[in-house]
């Protein structure tokens, strides 16, 4: 029998790589660790590269095992679905990985100047009703340029076409450049050993039919970012553990 959630709070707390700040106690507590992750934590100077809405943590521990020359910090607000790939990590005995509990809305407290290289956005809610709950929209933007290296990177991967058309045309707006974009990433034959770590929810996407899109950008420090003002096409199907979307045809 797997454990209970209050169980697995429980070795999250013990957790010595897993640092829980959500927002009702962030303002009461002081996050001494930003700008020294790499000198009090990971101990070297390897990139740090974060995951925003990890969930289960499949992206933040498949990129580690991965990647050994830098570093990965996987952040959700849900520390029961996280607690998977915390338990991971740290069975694997991996000194690349860490685990911040938080609201992404406040991610730049934990986080200094030029302190992130990357950001992975894997499967987050395209929130069609309210654009800045988007993890891609400029509210959000503004928020990692204040952590991101110049010309930082941001990696979308999601089932949305909701989301991929919302991004696209942002990052089009904005001029932002383009390193990487499909709307149908199994299909392209870029797909390789990165792209096909697959999270459950991604699965879940896949055993459906969807198709997979994901775009690879840069995040210039300068110049004011605008939201695009279009009509999309709201997803049509119910996503496995989200409301279901809504009946319009378009949102903006």
């Amino acid at each position: 029998m797997g454990k209970g959630k209050l169980a697995k709070f429980a070795d999250m707390a013990s957790y010595p790589h897993v640092f829980e700040y959500p927002y009702s106690i962030v303002g009461d507590v002081p996050f001494e660790m930003k700008g020294k992750w790499n000198q009090d934590f990971f101990k070297n100077d390897n990139p740090i590269v974060l995951e925003l809405g990890c969930g289960r943590g499949e992206y933040t521990v498949g990129l580690a095992r991965r990647y050994s020359n830098k570093n990965f910090i996987g952040v959700d607000i849900k520390g029961a679905r996280m607690w998977t790939g915390a338990t991971d990590a740290l069975r694997e005995n991996m000194k690349n990985v860490a685990f911040l509990r938080t609201n992404i809305e406040i991610i730049d407290r934990f986080f200094a100047t030029g302190e992130v290289s990357e950001i992975w956005l894997t499967f987050s809610d395209p929130q069609m009703k309210k654009v800045t709950k988007r993890l891609t929209s400029t509210y959000f933007m503004e928020r990692y340029r204040k952590f991101l290296v110049p010309d930082g990177i941001v990696h979308l991967k999601t089932d949305s076409n909701f989301m991929f058309v919302y991004t696209k045309s942002m990052i089009e707006l904005n001029h932002l450049p383009i390193e990487l974009i499909t709307d149908d990433l199994y299909h392209s034959g870029l797909a390789d050993d990165i792209l096909s770590i697959r999270t459950y929810y991604e699965q879940q996407w896949l055993d459906r039919g969807l198709n997979i899109k994901y775009i690879k950008f840069k995040l210039p420090q300068n110049g004011v970012l605008c939201e695009p003002d279009i009509e999309i096409e709201l997803d049509d199907y119910r996503s496995y553990n989200r409301s279901k979307r809504s009946g319009l045809a378009t949102s903006k």
